[in-house]
């Protein structure tokens, strides 16, 4: 597969195929609803993105179809002498577009965002389930250095 993506800030019209990826999965299937008539949450939350600048949804597209989605926030902290942070939530690539480099061409545009943003820590977490992403993410020089917890409300 030779695709030559263009990766951009998401807009409106593409939240129905991101909702679509990030349910593409065995996680997310239970999580998202993919319907004819999208839940207005979807839309609000994308608002609220799109309206912080400290926030940005970012999309992968083969032309015009998206192939791939991720979030990153950036996070100012008192730590690190008030250094900022990315922080990587909802990486997805099609399924059809799996194991031709694409994450890996993704990840270098975000890691060259964050730079650009003045980031000196790029962070993210993920299931335990998700093994095959674990190597992934080693492998792009991602290090297991901290045990994370999380609290459904």
């Amino acid at each position: 597969m030779n695709v030559i993506p263009t990766i951009r800030i998401a807009r409106r019209e593409d939240l129905p195929a991101i909702v679509k990826l990030l349910a593409d999965d065995n996680l997310g299937t239970h999580r998202e609803v993919v319907s004819a008539s999208l839940n207005p949450a979807y839309e609000n939350a994308f608002n609220a993105i799109d309206s912080d600048v400290n926030n940005e949804l970012i999309v992968m597209c083969d032309s015009e179809r998206v192939i791939g989605t991720l979030q990153i926030t950036y996070i100012p902290n008192i730590t690190f002498t008030g250094g900022w942070r990315a922080q990587v939530e909802g990486v997805r690539i099609d399924a059809d577009y799996q194991g031709h480099g694409l994450g890996r061409k993704l990840f270098a545009w975000v890691f060259e965002r964050a730079r650009t943003r003045g980031c000196q820590m790029l962070q993210l977490t993920m299931n335990k389930t998700r093994t095959a992403s674990h190597k992934f993410y080693a492998s792009l020089g991602f290090a297991a250095t901290h045990e994370g917890f999380k609290l459904i409300l």
